[in-house]
């Protein structure tokens, strides 16, 4: 099967991310017209996946970019960028639609499924302005900033040490854009998320004829970031194998292709990042010491979110004041979300084990709840697994739900408790399914179990994206087993992932 065309990277403001089962890329679009998706050459854009049609979906740009269907045979959905507040929200425009080439709007962050394959509609550079992203109050973390700025100027490997949901990503978009790299590439790969044998063709790029279906020569991350910044993500979870190959590539700044005979000279810094003690690691021998010291330039560690209170009532405002302009984009006052101070107070006792990761998802949450009023202490529904001492708002509301007898003190909490989440009388209108599940869980304790259901649902979709449909690593990430993780798909009524 031949590998997609490269289309010219000037023009549009929009690229598309393309996953399958064998290969990740990435393709620069025009600023107008159509482009075709396919599986075959004559296509625009070629999506290597058996799953997908020589011509399966037309993308038609301009003021408006819409999504068309081609009569494929697997068919077109979409889900849509909003459903990251909510759930996921999939709409047929192919097999199993009302109608035959009937067409979607898009926005960028939408994904689009062709069969098994994934597209991501999304702007270069990213969806998002990085900088907007970084608070840096506490004392700790402007150290790490300052350092950072410093080192940023120089050639200098670079590893970023901290749990897992504190920030590393974001610190190394900032030190990429303080360096002279700004102007080139920053390209970013986890580790985790990738098998060995897709990682080694994903960082070095293979030669035709590497392995069944490599049919013509792909150059590798490492190559197409020339002249920029490669950010390795859990660089603790590479294989030995691919890290004496990493190893050899940064000492001798030349890349080998998989099935290749002559190694390519590249340009690239390189900067990592893990949660795992790496000197630990290099002790049990699951990591290289010569890597281990290759990687480590300069080690920037960022303190967790419980010793930084400092900047949870400041990430927390971000973050409502985002959810709400995407949940409410007509509404002037989208951008002002009042946090209440009993809520901040809670934050702010919270010891935030999933850090800044855990404190997005619940104030995302905690915004649709609220529905356009103030955010209060019973719209925050905190884990209590970090302080089993103070049960939550969750537990305190699932228990009441549970009950049977309403006459009960604690059936009478729980109507009160299901009252205080109630709409407000100025409540706005939320689309979709973040409407469903505002309403679920302002009509009674059981129903907001649904909104937690639905949350659960929309972590396991992002989990598979994420880890391009590999169910075990995606089970992995969750934190659960692949039973689990299977039985919930089925529970959810996602769609399996299929192999090409």
């Amino acid at each position: 099967m031949a590998e997609p065309e490269i289309l010219p990277r000037e023009g549009g403001p929009f690229e598309l991310l393309i996953i399958t089962q064998s290969s990740m890329s990435t393709r620069a679009l025009p600023p107008s017209g159509s482009v075709v998706l396919g599986r075959e050459d004559d296509a625009d854009v070629c999506v290597p996946d058996a799953s997908v049609s020589r011509r399966h979906a037309a993308l038609h740009l301009g003021p408006t970019l819409r999504i068309e269907d081609l009569g494929s045979s697997n068919g077109t959905r979409v889900r849509t960028r909003h459903s990251s507040a909510a759930t996921e929200r999939l709409i047929d425009v192919g097999k199993g639609a009302p109608a035959r080439n009937a067409t979607v709007e898009l926005s960028p962050g939408d994904v689009i499924y062709l069969g098994a394959a994934r597209v991501i509609l999304r702007q270069k550079g990213g969806e998002r302005d990085a900088r907007k992203d970084v608070i840096v109050k506490d004392s700790a973390m402007r150290a790490v900033y300052e350092l950072a700025e410093r080192v940023a100027r120089g050639p200098i490997n670079i590893l970023l040490l901290g749990e897992t949901g504190v920030g590393k990503e974001v610190l190394a978009e900032s030190i990429h854009r303080a360096s002279p790299r700004a102007s080139r590439p920053l390209l970013r790969l986890s580790c985790v998320a990738l098998s060995e044998s897709l990682l080694e063709s994903e960082l070095f790029g293979h030669e035709r004829g590497a392995f069944t279906g490599a049919v013509r020569a792909k150059p590798g991350l490492l190559e197409t970031a020339e002249g920029g910044t490669v950010f390795l993500d859990e660089i603790g979870e590479l294989p030995l194998s691919i890290q004496a190959k990493l190893l050899r590539v940064i000492e001798e700044r030349k890349v080998m292709r998989v099935g290749g005979l002559t190694p390519t000279k590249i340009d690239v810094r390189f900067i990592s990042a893990t949660h795992r003690n790496l000197e630990a690691e290099v002790s049990r021998g699951a990591f290289r010491q010569d890597l281990y010291f290759r990687l480590n330039g300069v080690t920037l560690t960022i303190p967790p979110l419980r010793e930084r209170p400092g900047e949870v009532a400041a990430l927390a405002q971000l973050f409502a004041e985002r959810t709400a302009k995407e949940l409410f984009p007509s509404e002037a006052s989208a951008g002002t979300v009042p946090i209440s101070p009993a809520a901040l107070v809670g934050l702010q006792r919270h010891s935030w084990p999933g850090n800044i990761r855990e404190l997005r998802n619940v104030i995302e949450r905690a915004v649709i709840l609220a529905n356009g009023a103030p955010i209060g202490p019973e719209h925050l529904l905190l884990s209590p697994l970090a302080d089993p001492n103070q049960p939550s708002h969750a537990s305190t509301l699932l228990t009441h739900a549970s009950s049977t007898s309403a006459s009960t003190p604690a059936a009478a909490s729980a109507s009160a408790s299901a009252a205080s989440l109630a709409p407000p009388p100025n409540a706005k209108s939320v689309p979709d399914g973040a409407q469903r599940a505002q309403d679920d869980a302002g009509a009674s304790p059981t129903r907001l179990r649904d909104a937690m259901e639905a949350h659960e649902r929309e972590r396991i979709v992002q989990a598979l994206e994420q880890c391009m449909g590999n169910q075990t690593r995606a089970a992995a990430l969750l934190g659960i087993s692949r039973r689990t993780l299977v039985e919930r798909i089925r529970v959810y009524g996602l769609p399996r992932p299929r192999k090409a």
